[in-house]
């Protein structure tokens, strides 16, 4: 009840954000926020944009598998944001787009831009599902599996709430939503770490000072080639992965294009770059902490890495303290990714598909049948879900962002045309050739992609671009 009431205070509170950012609603501020917005907020709330409530659950559980190889790239990701801050926003804001893929329409045709279009939304829907689907499952496991309320009714009213605080304002609502959301995520996340380190008996320093000495706190790997953890690999593609899932996702590059000008947008882009690897080393000193946790009360590491983090909180290990936290985090985390999801949705629909940017009765009509499909993805994901959390975000990533990457280099760092008609098969045939060969390349060379997927299947894709510009 402790939780249930705090999540309808935290409510309360997004829709009295929402009505208090937004008096009349109109498209440009649904979808631009009339580009009024303080740098310094939008960077502050992409922050927990960009963390999700995936990273919560999965990230601590990665070090037992991986130990602190993931902050290799995160430092990837500081790069990536530089590149995206100084190369694509210049291009974004002189051609003043409402959304990124018009460049795909201008410089390539009208095929590559529907279609870059349709991988965005497709991407978008089923990784926001996976991220959102967190959320669902906490509560449903922590709260409301007691009171027999079925898992799609729980999906069904969280998705109905995020609806309600976004159809008025769209990005306008979220750039002040996702500030004070990315607090309540960082509150949650300190007191987590500093509740554990009180279960340990650890003071600050005692605490660091055991993290450093642990066999998993090592972050860097340079000699295994084949390893998925090596330095290079896990390095690159975090460069790339920002570029694709920040520089040519609509739904992060939405908030950025909503500063009032291009300088408060790159340093906007550069700030939350730079703190997104202080906040994952924060995740996974919490996973160290963790797994001392379980050694001191004799009990196995769990089999799943996302147990690691949901084990002791569920059944109660850390005090009911830290499961109303873990809950309210989560939540914050999870909410600050599928409101932006949503509204970013309705924009391209609206935008790239219908091409109707003005018609606000469209707009109100996509927002809710987004809405709705958003549910039955979600439902979907919880179906077959199979993996850990945080892999199969970038697993998907690598498939459907993968073509995105193609077509925007191919048109960025080329003069050359396009047979506009053949676009559509070769951006359906590049996952395709990549999932044959993961497929294919573990038996035969027993080598395992990781991450690197995303930068051959952009790769593939540029090169079908110039291999059928001339054909009829």
């Amino acid at each position: 009840m402790i939780i249930l009431a705090t999540i309808f205070i935290y409510f309360c509170i997004l829709l009295f954000i929402s009505k208090l950012t937004v008096k009349k609603s109109s498209n440009d501020l649904f979808f631009r926020a009339t580009r009024q917005s303080p740098w310094y907020l939008v960077a502050f709330g992409m922050i927990g944009a960009s963390v999700s409530g995936v990273t919560f659950v999965s990230v601590p559980g990665m070090v037992i598998g991986q130990n602190m190889t993931y902050a290799q790239t995160c430092l990837g990701f500081i790069f990536g944001y530089v590149l995206v801050a100084f190369v694509l926003l210049p291009i974004y804001y002189r051609l003043n787009l409402i959304t990124i893929y018009s460049f795909l329409k201008d410089r390539l045709g009208v095929r590559s831009y529907k279609i870059g279009a349709s991988f965005f939304i497709l991407s978008k829907m089923s990784g926001a599902a996976v991220k959102f689907y967190v959320v669902c499952m906490i509560l449903q496991r922590f709260v409301l599996h007691s009171y027999n309320i079925p898992f799609p009714l729980t999906v069904v009213v969280l998705v109905l709430l995020i609806w309600l605080y976004t159809r008025k304002g769209g990005i306008k609502t979220l750039v002040f939503t996702d500030s004070f959301q990315t607090f309540c995520m960082f509150l949650t996340l300190l007191l987590i770490i500093y509740k554990v380190m009180s279960v340990l008996d650890l003071n600050l320093c005692e605490a660091l000072n055991a993290i450093t000495n642990d066999c998993h706190s090592q972050i860097f790997v340079w000699d295994d080639w084949v390893s998925k953890q090596n330095f290079w690999k896990q390095f690159l593609s975090g460069v790339f992965i920002v570029v694709v899932m920040t520089g040519l996702d609509q739904d992060m590059m939405q908030k950025n294009l909503t500063c009032k000008s291009l300088g408060d947008a790159q340093k906007d882009m550069c700030s939350y770059g730079v703190a997104f690897l202080p906040t994952n080393l924060l995740f996974m000193a919490l996973g160290v902490l963790l797994m001392m946790f379980f050694q001191q009360v004799g009990k196995p590491l769990p089999s799943s890495p996302d147990e690691l983090m949901l084990y002791p909180v569920a059944g109660g290990l850390l005090g009911s303290g830290v499961e109303v936290m873990f809950t309210i985090g989560v939540v914050a985390a999870c909410f600050s990714s599928a409101d932006s999801a949503l509204t970013s949705l309705t924009t391209s629909f609206c935008v790239d598909i219908c091409e109707q940017p003005t018609n606000e009765i469209l707009r109100k009509r996509v927002h809710f049948g987004m809405a709705v499909i958003f549910v039955i993805f979600i439902l979907v994901f919880g179906a077959v879900n199979s993996t850990s959390l945080i892999d199969a975000v970038y697993i998907l990533c690598s498939y459907t962002y993968g073509p995105l990457l193609g077509l925007f280099a191919y048109g960025l760092l080329t003069h050359k045309t396009v047979n506009d008609r053949m676009v559509p098969y070769v951006v359906l045939a590049s996952p395709l050739i990549c999932f044959l060969l993961d497929y294919m390349v573990t038996p035969l060379w027993n080598y395992k992609f990781g991450y690197e997927l995303l930068m051959l299947n952009g790769l593939l894709t540029s090169l079908g671009l110039l291999a059928t510009r001339k054909m009829k």
